[in-house]
């Protein structure tokens, strides 16, 4: 049974279930698509305009620049969100290239990662700042950035800046599919209400559904995280 959670084994593979079907749901509504474990197919081409990081040694000698100079930009002009947001793209197009994103399977490097993490701290720094129009396409390229480096709260919180700038039915329902990954029920019932009040009549009971379901899903998975793994018998 895939319930039985008896093994750590099963444990991750439920866990992989629900995070991808509440995956799929989510990049249904935002319009990526999703490669396997580094989501490549959306980030890549969302960031770079291209279908993957391939291994282009210029390349990526070029982006590492853009990283160096985007980074000589936010120490003299830290103040300004615009060099901010600079770094954090810049580092977001490095992670995606030659020895920071592994092709073959479709995931990133611990190099990579770092890319992200280091990505993900630029873009606190420009939204500390305060930016009169926080950059939505950036803000996106982010959430499927801190889902890939395991940091659902994060993305939960990139997130609400994109209701802030697009209060949809869309961009709610993303938060609360989110936010319900990321163990913050509360916030995901209030993201799933403000869904269903803005979806057309004949779709309000879809939607519901659809929420309801990834809430009971992710409070499976969740209480199966939470079981111990037994230790084995000897004898």
């Amino acid at each position: 049974m895939l319930f039985d959670l008896r093994s750590a084994g099963r444990r991750r593979t439920v866990k992989g279930v629900y995070l991808g079907l509440a995956l799929l749901m989510f990049v249904g509504f935002v319009g990526f698509s999703v490669g396997s474990s580094g989501l490549s197919g959306g980030i890549v081409d969302a960031i770079t305009g291209s279908s993957s990081g391939g291994n282009d040694n210029s390349g990526q000698k070029r982006l590492e620049t853009e990283v160096r100079t985007a980074a000589a930009k936010t120490r003299t002009a830290g103040s300004d969100p615009s060099a901010w947001l600079g770094l954090t793209q810049a580092r977001l197009r490095l992670a995606n290239v030659g020895d920071y994103f592994d092709a073959a399977k479709s995931d990133y490097t611990a190099a990579g990662r770092r890319q992200l993490t280091a990505a993900g701290a630029a873009w606190d720094k420009y939204l500390a700042l305060k930016p009169a129009s926080p950059d939505e396409g950036v803000a996106r390229q982010m959430i499927q950035a801190y889902l890939s480096i395991s940091q659902p709260d994060k993305a939960v919180g990139t997130q609400e800046v994109l209701t802030e700038i697009d209060p949809t039915q869309q961009t709610f329902q993303n938060l609360a599919l989110l936010s319900y990954q990321a163990g913050q029920s509360r916030k995901g019932d209030l993201a799933a209400g403000k869904a269903v009040d803005l979806a057309p009549k004949d779709q309000k009971k879809d939607v519901k559904s659809q929420l309801d379901q990834a809430k009971s899903q992710a409070a499976v998975q969740q209480i199966q995280q939470a079981q111990p793994t037994p230790t084995p018998t000897v004898g």
